[in-house]
């Protein structure tokens, strides 16, 4: 008598990730694909990142595409062709990752509004709508959906000059559980997952200075800075028959720094 399928197993389903092609984006789909989905990576630049990132998707035995578009753009004007390009490439998507994102480090008191709308319109706004047009093809379908956003330990927690930023990943978290109170009576889960600091193009200070390294460091109850593949397996959880009953949830995978108020300081430091 052979085992009982496994609940993390996603043999059978098909994911969307936006910004799928580097970073936290790329071991996202790289987890969803050694979990058994076929994926579609949806990135801006079809460059050498892009093209290595879908064929380690291929290496793992699914059926892996690269899709460019650019999501911040206003939903109304390049919506309908995206969602015509993503079933021409690879249809009955029934897994959404919205992980586009940008960051932008600018002084609250030097922030300008097209900085600011710019931050929004693709950590906040392309999620939405891309998340509205997928609910409405599935409820329509009768299609149990599920949707992963990516936020940030920056929801909860501020940092000095990223003020567009934090602000737009505090609105995911509440989106993810307006969203939920709207699409889980059609049986569509809604959940984010929030990295801490991990090693991404965009955390590269890191790398370059060992003092910020140390502090960071300091500040994290583990002492560990991973790489973005520390974030797949709360994905894979999250969109997985295993989260069956987890609704409008975001989920820190952050090392423990969102429950230490500050840490002791060392002797010699």
């Amino acid at each position: 008598m052979s085992p009982p399928p496994s609940p993390f197993d996603l043999t059978g389903r098909r994911a969307l990730v936006t910004g799928g092609t580097q970073g936290v984006g790329a071991a996202i789909a790289k987890a969803i694909a050694s979990a058994g989905a076929d994926v579609l990576i949806l990135g801006r630049d079809e460059d050498e990142i892009a093209i290595q990132t879908r064929n380690e998707l291929r290496d793992l035995g699914v059926q892996a595409e690269l899709l460019i578009a650019d999501l911040s753009a206003a939903p109304n004007d390049h919506l309908a062709p995206l969602m015509k390009a993503i079933d021409n490439t690879m249809p009955g998507i029934d897994l959404l990752v919205n992980n586009a994102g940008t960051f932008i480090d600018t002084p609250f008191l030097e922030m300008t509004y097209e900085r600011y709308r710019t931050t929004i319109d693709l950590n906040v706004t392309s999620g939405y709508f891309l998340t509205q047009a997928f609910a409405k093809r599935w409820i329509d379908q009768g299609i149990a959906g599920r949707v992963l956003f990516t936020g940030s330990i920056n929801g909860v927690l501020a940092e000095p000059d990223h003020t567009a930023y934090d602000t737009s990943k505090g609105a995911v978290a509440a989106m993810v559980r307006s969203l939920c109170v709207s699409l889980a009576p059609h049986q569509i889960r809604v959940n984010a997952m929030a990295p801490g600091l991990v090693r991404t193009p965009l955390t590269d200070i890191v790398n370059q200075d060992t003092r910020v390294e140390s502090w960071m460091k300091l500040h994290t109850p583990n002492g560990q800075i991973p790489s973005p593949d520390a974030c797949g397996g709360a994905a894979v959880f999250l969109l997985s028959d295993a989260a069956e009953h987890v609704h409008g949830q975001t989920l820190l995978v952050d090392g423990g720094m969102s429950v230490w108020q500050q840490p002791d300081v060392p002797e010699k430091w």
